[in-house]
């Protein structure tokens, strides 16, 4: 019998050629997983079963209603204990002490005394009750037999049988047998039904008050999202402000503490109403905490504005709907009523809606406009919808410096009568002219014949912020920007804010992050209508509003930069604010740039034809004939009255003292001589275009000859 060998040592000879070689591979088995105990696979079984969201919800479910059992019945007895006790009167009569109001807290006082006065005279008739009962049965027992015998009686004669006397009194017995035995089958089950229905109506108390811990309640009433306002949340929110004045006020009035409150009023997309602070508690302390008061809520910060109404410790809350300010307020009445028109004078712009869903009308008339904010929220697009709405009266013009450039104005191309666009030092100089020219038309128009009314004359400078922190200077050392006398802009500025309402020129200003510096308080303050955006700080707030704006409640520092776009707080007594309110917050309607130039081409069509300057021109030799009819444009005819202050504008030092007569001298014997029509002089264009044809030609013939 062979045996085979398997060395252990290995071998160091390399093997033979050809010979094979056999390789054995010693597979370990893999170790064994450790045992777990029984004790710990139960605990993770435990464990799984009771975080399962099943479980949780089941036992939510079965404590959210035991609770409400047990609430409600606490609800009830409240209840009870109040209609039989003076708690009620004396709980409120606490409430009005804490809340300072002694005048109310005497009438409280006087109605718990007669509610005692009354009660002690209950409860001294029912010693003598007891008498009158007796006395009452008895007599009416015996008044009650003698009825039915007299009854029997008359039975008997009429029957003529004897038992009929007793009859009546058989019957009485009979029913109340049968009532005996109705009772005698409905107790038992009354003693089991009877307290099933009660425990019903307690829990239908407690599950209507939602009387049970928040962890029991549903998600949607945890979450908070949408939940109603109530008395009571809003007490509950104010009294965990962290105010200790305002929290112990509150726990001295008990459950009373919606006697601060005002019914709440449904307004627009939210609610409305009056808190009445406690004596200690300042208006600013609940100013100052206004996230604080809105996540207590349920809210977020931008859905809770606070101001200040007229009368005494007085906050005013209006409380968005969950969500509703960041659902859009739809397109402007300009892009989808192509018949809207505009009256400068009588009319309102159609900016966009306040918080209540309202629509938000601004009057335009003599008041200059103030429009700031933080970069890229809108403040153009805010202060060109009120520009578009108003260029739809036809007598409206308009001189527009954009000192930023984008082409957020080009659709004015055609509209204005000057047109700046562009951010450098040389468009402020334009800027700064058109400015100037505009005081000089305020003074021509404030030395005219009282009465005369003029035609309104819009001055629109669109990130002014830049002019105001240019800095060059003229050839006479004065500087076009700055705040100071000297400043060129800022004069300008301040004169027509001084003096333009009364002679319908007006200024209106866009600008960014207001400071000191790029925008002058004597500027700001002259603003009729004062609207701010996004800002950073309060300070700032101030500086776009006012004080007395800020102080009232309005906080444009408060508004989500990127998220409340074209969100605007408004100061101006153009707009309708609440009684009592020194602002009021809009939500402007967007209109985008293809929008804006068809509104704008609709201005035009109104007009018989602009002619728009893109360069204030000053300091050469003009042609007279050729400037005449650059300002005439594309109009048909133009009133020579017209002309002329075209060509004011387009040269004051060439033009600005021209009258009739040295229009008519400069066309005499040209073939565009003024002529009547409709009553009126007016220059022709088609006459200006064969006047100027003409002298070219002679022109040519001339140097050829």
């Amino acid at each position: 019998m062979s045996e085979n060998v398997v060395p252990l040592r290995k071998s160091t000879e390399p093997p033979a050629q050809g010979a094979s070689v056999t390789t054995l591979t010693v597979v370990s088995d893999p170790p064994a997983a450790p045992v777990v105990p029984l004790w710990v696979r139960s605990g993770r079984a435990v464990k799984r079963i009771a975080t399962d969201e099943r479980t949780t919800t089941a036992v939510r479910f079965a404590a959210r209603h035991s609770l409400y059992v047990a609430g409600g019945a606490r609800i009830v007895a409240r209840r009870t204990w109040d209609g039989r006790t003076a708690a009620r009167y004396e709980r409120m009569l606490r409430a009005a002490e804490a809340a300072g109001n002694y005048e109310v807290a005497a009438e409280w006082e006087e109605r718990g005394q007669r509610y005692r006065d009354a009660r002690h005279r209950r409860r001294m008739d029912l010693l003598t009750s007891p008498i009158d009962a007796a006395k009452g049965a008895l007599v009416g027992t015996g008044m009650g037999i003698g009825t039915l015998v007299a009854l029997g009686v008359v039975m008997a004669i009429a029957n003529k049988d004897i038992t009929d006397v007793i009859t009546p009194i058989n019957a009485v017995v009979e029913f109340i047998a049968l009532l005996i035995t109705i009772v005698q089958v409905v107790w038992p089950y009354a003693i089991t039904l009877g307290p099933l229905f009660a425990l019903l109506g307690v829990w239908a108390v407690g599950r209507n008050q939602q009387a049970a811990p928040q962890w029991a309640l549903p998600a949607n009433v945890r979450g908070g999202e949408g939940e109603p306002i109530t008395p009571s949340i809003v007490v509950k929110a104010l009294r965990d402000l962290g105010i200790p004045a305002l929290r112990n006020a509150i726990k001295e009035m008990g459950d009373a503490g919606a006697s601060m409150l005002s019914p709440i009023k449904i307004a627009g997309c939210g609610v409305e109403l009056d808190v009445t602070l406690p004596s200690g508690v300042s208006t600013n302390e609940v100013q100052n905490r206004r996230r604080k008061l809105a996540e207590n809520l349920t809210r977020h910060e931008h859905e809770v504005f606070i101001t200040i109404p007229p009368a005494a410790r007085t906050v005013r809350l209006w409380i968005a709907d969950s969500g509703a300010l960041d659902e859009p307020i739809g397109p402007s009445p300009l892009v989808t009523d192509e018949s809207l028109t505009a009256d400068y004078a009588k009319g309102r712009a159609p900016w966009g809606q306040d918080l209540r869903g309202d629509a938000a009308l601004l009057s335009l008339f003599q008041r200059m406009l103030l429009v700031t904010g933080l970069s890229n929220q809108g403040k153009t697009a805010a202060l060109r919808a009120l520009a578009l709405w108003i260029a739809l009266d036809r007598t409206v013009e308009f001189r527009v410096a954009d000192l930023k450039g984008a082409g957020d104005w080009a659709m004015f191309d055609g509209l204005a009568t000057v047109l700046i666009q562009g951010p450098t030092d040389e468009h402020v100089i334009e800027a700064t002219e058109m400015l100037e020219s505009g005081v000089e038309e305020m003074n021509r128009r404030l030395q005219a014949q009282p009465g005369t009314v003029f035609p309104p004359l819009i001055l629109i400078v669109d990130e002014a912020q830049v002019a105001f922190m240019c800095p060059l200077k003229d050839e006479d050392k004065r500087p076009y920007g700055g705040s100071k006398a000297t400043s060129r802009y800022f004069m300008a500025a301040r004169k027509i804010h001084n003096q333009g309402r009364a002679v319908n020129v007006l200024l209106w200003q866009g600008t960014q992050d207001p400071t000191d510096q790029n925008l002058p308080k004597l500027v700001r303050e002259g603003a009729h209508t004062r609207a701010s955006l996004a800002l950073g700080t309060e300070s700032q707030a101030r500086m776009a509003l006012g004080d007395k704006a800020v102080d009232g409640g309005a906080a444009p520092h408060l508004l989500r930069p990127g998220l409340d776009k074209g969100t605007l707080v408004v100061a101006s007594d153009g707009i309708e604010i609440p009684k009592g309110q020194a602002s009021i917050t809009v939500r402007t309607h967007y209109i985008d740039t293809e929008a804006a130039t068809a509104i704008a081409d609709r201005a035009k069509a109104l007009r018989d034809g602009v002619t728009t300057l893109h360069v204030i021109e000053h300091g050469e030799d003009r042609d007279p004939l050729a400037d005449i009819a650059s300002v005439v444009g594309d109009a048909t005819r133009v009133r020579t009255q017209d002309v002329l202050k075209r060509l004011t504008r387009l040269n004051e030092d060439a033009y600005g003292k021209w009258s009739f007569l040295d229009l008519k001298r400069v066309l005499d014997g040209t073939g565009a001589e003024p002529y009547k029509s409709d009553g009126v002089m007016v220059v022709g264009r088609d006459r200006l275009a064969r006047a100027l044809a003409n002298r070219d030609s002679e022109g040519s013939a001339s140097a050829d000859g």
